[in-house]
């Protein structure tokens, strides 16, 4: 029996293999990758030192995602990410990822949501897979944390799309305010 709660422990041999302590098999970074994209968190240990591997897997993950052809990150992140390891910009770079990734996550389910209720296109033929290949692009750039929406209706659609509309205004001011930061940072 799993707990889906805390983080599956994958312990590293000297071998390189990686074990999956709660199923007692080895596993690969692709069995770790689906673990990721069903919603689970791991942590990746090495046997003999007990330190912590799981930042270096998980990169390895998105770069061979990435040599596959399914690019999520453009290059110009890419470029700012490897140019933020050689500039004093680096100590807000991963605080102002884990809020931008925070803020999608938290608005994703509205956006799709209110893209199915305020569009009577939605009904149309061929519609429900559209909206299929959203959930996807959301599940893909979070990782597997996105849940679709539950379907219930708000009680004033007008008033929740002007909290969203005055929602994405917040959001565009603290990026364009942490682009400032960073562009001042890295001079």
């Amino acid at each position: 029996m799993t707990d889906a709660t805390n983080p599956l422990l994958i312990k590293r041999y000297a071998s390189r293999r990686l074990y999956n302590t709660e199923t007692s098999d080895y596993v690969t970074l692709e069995d770790i990758s689906g673990f990721i994209s069903e919603g689970r968190d791991v942590k990746i240990v090495d046997l003999k030192s007990g330190d912590d591997l799981t930042r270096q897997y998980l990169l390895q993950i998105v770069a061979e995602r990435e040599s596959k052809g399914e690019s999520v990150l453009p290059v110009a992140v890419l470029t700012d990410l490897v140019r933020s390891y050689t500039s004093q910009a680096s100590s807000v770079v991963p605080q102002f990822l884990s809020m931008s990734f925070d803020m999608l996550r938290d608005s994703q389910s509205k956006v799709v949501d209110n893209i199915a209720k305020a569009n009577p296109m939605t009904q149309m033929p061929g519609m429900e897979a559209f909206r299929a290949q959203q959930e996807a692009f959301f599940k893909a750039v979070t990782g597997g944390q996105w849940t679709p929406p539950t379907g219930e209706k708000p009680e004033n659609s007008v008033v929740e799309a002007s909290e969203s509309k005055e929602d994405l205004d917040a959001i565009k001011t603290q990026l364009a305010d942490l682009q400032q930061k960073l562009s001042k940072l890295s001079k």
